[in-house]
This record gives structure tokens, C-alpha cells and sequence, in this order.
């Protein structure tokens, strides 16, 4: 067996914590964001959104990346190894340099055309936010791909370190530029810049040092080979569009929300910040399966990655069900700690309590497995079901729920666990028919 159940202990434990860690930079800057008030509060919720279609479309090119590496480890071949981890750089370099030059140009009309006659007040906030936050883009885009790069090689605790890093810098950044200099909105984006830049400067070191598995330290590594860059978007592009049409998708649905009032869409925001922690264990196990089913695949073991699929889906359960059962008990005290109203506490209270049900059985499905049918070349059904299933059952179940039958944001949070059965339903088929594991190996 290539990995045995230390190695992917070593592996999985400190994504967990990276994930946290990760997640502990959004949670924080909500909670200082709130001191300035609820239209902050909805300014910035409105924004993250548009953060997190450029952030995973990142993951999905990041992914593409480590697909490749990881099978390229599983086969041997050290220099191929090399080579792609250089254009993954390169190639998610330059994505987030042309996002950041758009965003940055045109951030008040990008957020007038996607949520409309917001309020003067909440766009104001949002296009601060915004424009100091896309400058971040290059240095997350640098970060990303040498976690991915450390990842593929089974080695996580790197971009563990420096995930702790950024945090205790984002956090004393809050400290001064918001509590101390009162920049409220502007100070809470002005840390999360600085995080980033120093992450993505240490991350570069540790890249190009002598003891790096896959060291990167000569210009001739970031020349175009577009050969490899073909394979990386082989498995990119289509993680990418479905990414990003599910964060689209996400957007069309908060434009919904946005028509229930400042309430409903503070409660919304604050609800995915909450919810991201209980999904701890089960996304850490779907970056997991990227590194361990890539490295089977590339080994020609394609019973072993059947068998770790399983092993790892099991343990996301088990993580999912402690998080959730967690938080279902405790999810009503979590809202008041963001200055939020009674009305946006009630409507976040019980949001979180359908998610924590619901959770506890779909999620992994939903989302752990499909890492694995990635991971496996199997890019272009996930991506198909995704999509199919975001605007179909989430952006029609939302409208149909949250608007015409009038359960405001509960109705498009039931939108959502819609969209989750109709997933897991088709990627579970897929995995138990075994066609995923059918595909040709990238490196071969």
C-alpha cells in the first residue's frame, strides 16, 4: 500500500488545521467588521462572494496542478515532477494578476451589474472592500500553488505554518488598523493584504530552498511548456468552470437574497462564515484524496485508490457528524457574537440548525467524493453534474422556495440542500459503477 494509515494521518491532520486556520482569517474579519456596523457587516458579505469565485477558481487550477505532480510522484519521474510544478505556478500567477487588474479597474460597475440597486451605503462598503482585497490576488494566487506543490508531495504542515502566520498577522493588523486607528472596513482589507503578501513571500522561500521535494529556484522552470500547461487545464479548466459556475450560481442567489432586506443578508453572510467550520474535516479529506487517489493513479494501483476513497469518506462522516451534532447545539449563541440585530440572529439561528441536519448526511458525497474522481482524470462528469444540478435544483429550488413560496432565506438555503441530493445521487452512482477509475492516467 502506498500510503499507510500514519502517512495519511501526517497528511490529512494538518489540512484540518490549515483549513481552520484558513477559515479563522474570514471569521475574524467579520467579527471586526461588525464593530462598524450591519451595512458593513453586508457590505463586505456582498464581496466575499466575488472573493470566493476567484478564489476557487485558483483551487480549481491549484487542483489541476497537483493532480498532475501527484501522478507524476506516483510514476517516478522527478523531473516531469518538476517542470509542472513550475507552470502551475505560472499559469495561477497569471490568472490572479489579469483578476486583480479587472477587479481593481472596475470594482463599483463589476458590483452595481451583479447585485443591483443595493444600498448607497452597503455599496460603498462593498467597493472598499473589494478594490484593497483584489490587489491580494497575485500573492494568494503564489501562496495557493506552493500549498498545492507540498500537497502533491504528502507534505502539508508547510502550508500549515504559514497559514498560522498569516493569521497572527491578519489578526494583529485588526488589532491596529480597526480597534486601534478605527479604519473599520478599510483596516480589516488592509490586514488580509498584508497576510497575504508576507504568506506568499514565505511560501516562495520555502519553494525555491535546498530542502524543498520539488525545488523551484531557476528562471528556465517558469518558461512556458505548454504541453504540460495543457495537461494542468485538462483537469483545471473543468474544476475551474464548475467552481465557477457554482459560485455564479451562488451569486445569482444572493441577488435574492439581497431583495429580503439588510437583515436577511448579514444572517446570510454570517451563516456561511459559521457553517465553513463545521465542513473542516470533510474538505480536508477532499484535499487529501487529490494527493493519495493522484499518486495511486500514477502508480498504475487503481484498487488501492478504490480502497482509500472509501477509508477517507468514512473518516469525513465521522468528522462531519462530530462538527455538526457540535454546532447544532451551540448555533444560536455564534450569531450574537457578530452585533448583528435580533431579526439577522433569528434568521441565522435557524439556518444553521437546517444545515447541521442536513449535513450529516450528504455533504461528503456532495463534495469529498468528487475530489477523487478529479484526481482520476474523471473531470468532465463532475463538472456536468455540477452545473447541471447548481442552476437547475439550487438557483431554481432557491427562487421557487425563498421568493414565490416566502420562506425568505431559509427557503434558499433549502434551494441549496436540494442541490446537494441531486449531487451526491450522481457522483455516488458514478463512483460505485467505477467508470471514474476507468480514465487514462495524464502522465502515461
Amino acid at each position: 500500500m502506498i500510503f499507510s494509515n500514519k502517512d495519511l494521518k501526517k497528511l490529512i491532520i494538518p489540512l484540518m488545521g490549515e483549513q481552520l486556520l484558513s477559515l479563522t482569517v474570514g471569521f475574524v474579519d467579520q467579527l471586526m467588521v461588525s464593530q462598524t456596523g450591519e451595512a458593513a457587516v453586508a457590505g463586505v458579505a456582498l464581496v466575499d462572494n466575488i472573493n470566493r469565485l476567484i478564489i476557487q477558481i485558483m483551487a480549481a487550477l491549484a487542483t489541476g496542478g497537483a493532480v498532475v505532480c501527484s501522478q507524476y510522484i506516483g510514476a517516478g519521474r522527478d523531473k516531469q515532477t518538476k517542470k509542472a510544478a513550475g507552470q502551475l505556478e505560472l499559469v495561477l500567477f497569471t490568472f490572479a494578476f489579469i483578476m486583480m487588474g479587472i477587479s481593481v479597474l472596475f470594482a463599483r460597475p463589476l458590483l452595481s451589474g451583479i447585485f443591483g440597486n443595493t444600498q448607497k451605503a452597503i455599496m460603498d462598503f462593498a467597493v472598499l472592500y473589494f478594490t484593497v482585497t483584489a490587489i491580494s490576488y497575485p500573492f494568494l494566487g503564489i501562496y495557493n500553488s506552493g500549498a498545492a506543490i507540498f500537497r502533491s508531495v504528502g507534505n502539508s504542515k508547510i502550508s500549515l505554518y504559514i497559514s498560522l502566520l498569516m493569521n497572527v498577522v491578519n489578526i494583529l493588523g485588526n488589532a491596529i488598523f480597526v480597534l486601534c486607528f478605527k479604519w473599520g472596513v478599510f483596516g480589516v482589507a488592509l490586514s488580509t493584504l498584508i497576510s497575504r503578501v508576507i504568506g506568499s513571500g514565505v511560501m516562495s522561500y520555502f519553494i525555491m530552498r535546498k530542502q524543498s521535494p520539488i525545488r523551484l529556484n531557476q528562471i528556465a522552470d517558469y518558461i512556458p511548456d505548454f504541453s504540460l500547461i495543457k495537461k494542468i487545464l485538462f483537469i483545471g479548466i473543468p474544476s475551474g468552470v464548475e467552481n465557477g459556475m457554482f459560485q455564479i450560481g451562488k451569486l445569482m442567489v444572493v441577488r435574492m437574497v439581497t431583495s429580503l432586506g439588510q437583515a436577511s443578508i448579514a444572517a446570510n453572510s454570517v451563516s456561511y462564515t459559521i457553517i465553513d467550520f463545521a465542513n473542516i474535516p470533510a474538505s480536508s479529506m477532499g484535499l487529501a484524496l487529490i494527493t493519495v487517489v493522484g499518486q495511486c493513479i500514477g502508480a498504475g494501483k487503481k484498487d488501492e485508490a478504490k480502497h482509500y476513497v472509501k477509508k477517507i469518506l468514512l473518516w469525513s462522516y465521522i468528522g462531519d457528524w462530530i462538527c455538526n451534532i457540535t454546532l447544532f447545539f451551540i448555533g444560536h449563541y455564534i450569531p450574537t457574537w457578530f452585533n448583528l440585530s435580533p431579526e439577522a440572529v433569528d434568521i441565522a439561528t435557524v439556518v444553521l440548525r437546517a444545515f447541521n441536519i442536513t449535513s450529516l448526511f450528504i455533504w461528503p458525497l456532495s463534495f469529498t467524493m468528487p475530489n477523487a474522481l478529479r484526481a482520476a482524470g474523471d473531470v468532465h462528469y463532475t463538472m456536468i453534474v455540477s452545473i447541471l444540478s447548481m442552476w437547475i435544483f439550487r438557483v431554481g429550488s432557491s427562487y421557487v422556495f425563498g421568493i414565490i413560496l416566502g420562506f425568505g432565506v431559509l427557503g434558499v438555503w433549502i434551494g441549496m440542500f436540494v442541490d446537494w441530493a441531486c449531487r451526491s445521487a450522481f457522483f455516488t452512482i458514478r463512483f460505485l459503477n467505477g467508470k471514474w477509475i476507468q480514465k487514462k492516467s495524464l502522465v502515461n
